[in-house]
């Protein structure tokens, strides 16, 4: 006779509950094919060894299974590290942390001292229309893509952000990171999106913005060079055309999510 239990009840909601995370991250990394790829081979190793017995068949799988995890490691190590930092530093988990730590004033959100320069470099470079990409950090560590770029380590002032950006300026083609208040460095180059949903008028700014937003749990404002749009991607979704009032809200609530 088939006994289930709670302690099983429980075994199956905690799978559940990794193999969502993972669909989530691999979805919005636009590997979401190799998700299913990937669970359908442990299905048919799972029926093949466990189920029917297969001994010749299970043992072969068994090499693949050993060897496959470890390429998959290697492979896929940026989206492990954020799905690890998910787990982690998921507000669930924090609540008492941001109890402590949220500031507020007449029932808002206190805004963070960056927010307001960050708007107004990018409500002005919309408006002159000069193009512009710049990355916020929030937990997982941006340092290799802050070593392919210029080392600032200076505060946030919307006339630096404008004149790194400036078209005759020689980091204006790369990303701007910014961590911490401070700007860390520029001319940074990022991982480019292979997505194909991605809209053909984008540019590269765009791709590596939302590349950037795939692997990690940045968030990337995009100014457009040909129509001054202002853009917004965070974890594999672009929000294009933003007013500045959108762009703020945006920000400032995303100042509330960084540790």
């Amino acid at each position: 006779m088939f006994d289930f239990g709670v302690k099983d009840a429980i075994d199956v909601l905690i799978v559940a509950t990794i193999l969502f995370y993972v669909y989530k991250i691999m979805k919005e990394s636009g590997t979401l094919s190799i998700f299913f790829g990937v669970l359908a081979f442990i299905v048919v190793w799972f029926v093949t060894s466990v189920f029917l017995q297969m001994e010749l068949t299970g043992r072969i799988l068994d090499k693949f299974m050993n060897i496959g995890l470890l390429i998959l490691v290697i492979i896929f190590q940026d989206q492990i590290k954020r799905f690890l930092v998910e787990i982690g530093s998921h507000r669930r988990w924090r609540f008492i942390h941001h109890i402590f730590k949220r500031k507020k004033a007449g029932g808002e959100i206190v805004q963070k001292a960056w927010v307001s320069p960050v708007v107004y470099a990018c409500i002005s470079m919309s408006k002159s229309k000069t193009g512009a990409l710049i990355v916020l950090k929030q937990n997982v560590p941006l340092d290799t893509y802050e070593n392919s770029g210029d080392i600032i380590d200076a505060g946030v002032n919307s006339r630096l952000i404008e004149n790194i950006f400036f078209k005759n300026s020689p980091l204006h083609d790369g990303a701007m990171i910014i961590d911490g208040g401070r700007i860390k460095a520029a001319g940074c180059i990022l991982p480019v999106s292979h997505d194909e949903n991605v809209p053909r008028q984008l540019g590269l700014r765009h791709r590596s913005a939302l590349g950037i937003s795939q692997v990690t749990d940045a968030l990337a404002i995009i100014v457009s060079e040909e129509t001054g749009n202002i853009s917004i991607a965070y974890r594999g979704k672009l929000s294009l055309r933003l007013s500045p009032t959108d762009l703020e809200s945006r920000l400032t609530k995303f100042s509330e999510l960084i540790s």
